[in-house]
């Protein structure tokens, strides 16, 4: 049996990682929210195994777009993990804005949205939103014969249908193209259906999610570019991704906080301001869950699958959120 000296007792301790002997967040219950969309509670969890790790409690929910935004702006909730820059500009200010929140981050970087259709219908010409004022073209993506084009849009509350709404307006498109708007994962279902026999379609996305994985761009769907750069409430943003006009902002995103969390928890600012996450770890995940590993324990397992390819990385950020609450 070996025998330690106090010595050599307290150099073992002083050789542990600093997050293995200060838990600043002992005590401490944590009130996050993360959206509806399953999708997005991958790179959440990673934060709150984070938090986890610095003693925090952690009591998340889940909650629309718009509420999760109103609920950190009201003080009945710390923090939401994906609220995008510019896409959410408008929930931020109706939230209080900065004299209450804060965007730390940025989290994500290099997310897009827009339109897409099937890459028969873009060989063949359509490769333009503004395409669809033509009644002949928007006719062929008509899926319950009123003659419009059916386009698989964007949930209510997301913040995307305020932009597809404009668009409609904006590039005249109102009499021959419908904006389906209802729960997104079943219009994606529909439109996929559609395309499995051979219908045209027309879609809208974001990236990273698993729809780019079920429709590949450039392979079974292409981008439309659209007419004009054109946001609602003047926003003026960068369109262009790839040589294409998206119409929408290329966007990053931050981690919404309160002031009065962060200030009150500078080890958790610290490593929610650390944390990093490249949007193909995201995409590559949603892949899995589109494949069926969708439960929650899977959703813990690609966590910590995650967590365990970037250990090093990891535990750099927990550390110097130990070190910030000194």
């Amino acid at each position: 049996m070996k025998h330690y000296t106090l010595g050599t007792a307290m150099a073992l301790v002083l050789a542990l990682p600093a997050f293995a002997q200060d838990k600043p967040g002992e005590g401490v219950t944590v009130r996050p929210v993360a959206s509806p969309i399953a999708e997005e509670l991958f790179q959440a969890r990673v934060i709150y195994k984070g938090l986890e790790q610095l003693g925090y409690t952690i009591e998340p929910q889940q909650v629309e777009i718009q509420t999760a935004h109103l609920a950190v702006g009201t003080g009945d909730a710390d923090f939401y993990t994906a609220h995008w820059d510019l896409l959410h500009a408008a929930f931020f200010t109706e939230s209080g804005g900065e004299e209450v929140l804060q965007k730390v981050g940025p989290f994500i970087e290099g997310m897009v949205q827009g339109y897409l259709v099937d890459k028969a219908s873009y060989d063949a010409g359509v490769k333009n939103l503004g395409d669809f004022k033509d009644p002949a073209i928007a006719a062929k993506f008509d899926g319950d014969g009123d003659g419009k084009a059916d386009l698989a849009g964007c949930v209510p509350g997301w913040g995307c249908e305020r932009i597809i709404e404009h668009h409609m307006d904006e590039y005249g498109l109102r009499d021959t193209v419908t904006h389906n708007q209802g729960e997104y994962n079943a219009l994606m279902a529909d439109t996929i259906a559609r395309k499995e026999t051979g219908n045209p379609i027309l879609y809208f996305t974001w990236t990273p999610y698993w729809v780019s994985g079920a429709l590949v761009p450039g392979k079974d769907v292409e981008w439309l570019d659209v007419p004009y750069t054109s946001l609602p409430d003047g926003v003026v943003a960068e369109t262009t991704f790839n040589g294409k006009n998206l119409g929408f902002a290329v966007d990053n995103m931050y981690i919404l906080a309160t002031d009065k969390f962060l200030a009150e928890n500078p080890a958790a600012a610290k490593i929610l301001e650390s944390v990093k996450i490249d949007i193909n770890d995201i995409s590559a995940q949603n892949k899995l869950m589109s494949d069926g590993a969708a439960s929650s324990e899977d959703i813990d397992k690609h966590v910590a699958d995650w967590i365990a390819a970037h250990q090093a990385e990891f535990d750099g950020w927990v550390a110097a959120a130990a070190d910030a609450a000194k």
